[in-house]
């Protein structure tokens, strides 16, 4: 299993596809589990787990010490109504760990359309020119991003104001 990983804040954001997809499902996990991310986002269905015998997935990495957020969507599909409502939240804890040093793992089947539209989403919120984002993501992994439809809703992202630090002596 290879991950297809990007600098982003000063964590790394991956893509990849299905651990199991491949066959071997243990170890990927285990790669998986070296690789320590604080959160892997699994966007593939119910379907497409059993399929590639990753349904134990949560547990395994939740075992591992690796948060688990599954917001599914149809391959070569954008968002539902679900993921929409769920999405601010497991943003906000992904872009925090990002900010932090941590490491971000999103996987679809393929690990190129869904991965690759969130990834870029997330990439956006966390401050990078969408032109750019997408350039650095497409220089490690070609077909992120899909189609258009997908391409748009990553391209919704509202970009967090830069942060900066000052000197306490400025303060006064």
């Amino acid at each position: 299993m290879v991950i297809y990983a990007v600098p982003v804040g000063q964590g790394i954001l991956g893509i990849s596809p299905i651990p199991g997809g491949t066959g071997d499902y243990a170890g990927d996990v285990r790669h998986l589990t070296e690789w320590k991310p604080a959160i892997v986002m699994s966007l593939v269905t119910e379907v497409e787990l059993v399929a590639a015998g990753a349904a134990g997935l949560w547990r395994d990495l939740v075992d591992g010490g690796t948060r688990w957020e599954h917001l599914p969507i149809t391959d070569f599909g954008v968002p539902d109504d679900a993921f929409v409502e769920a999405w601010p939240d497991v943003s906000a804890h992904a872009r925090r760990a990002l900010r932090g040093g941590g490491r971000i793992l999103i996987h679809c089947r393929g690990g190129c359309g869904r991965s690759g539209m969130v990834a870029l989403r997330l990439m956006i919120e966390t401050g990078d020119a969408p032109d750019d984002a997408l350039r650095r993501l497409r220089a490690v992994r070609s077909c992120a991003v899909e189609t258009d439809a997908q391409l748009n809703w990553a391209l919704e992202a509202r970009r967090e104001p830069a942060v900066f630090l000052r000197h306490a002596d400025d303060l006064d």
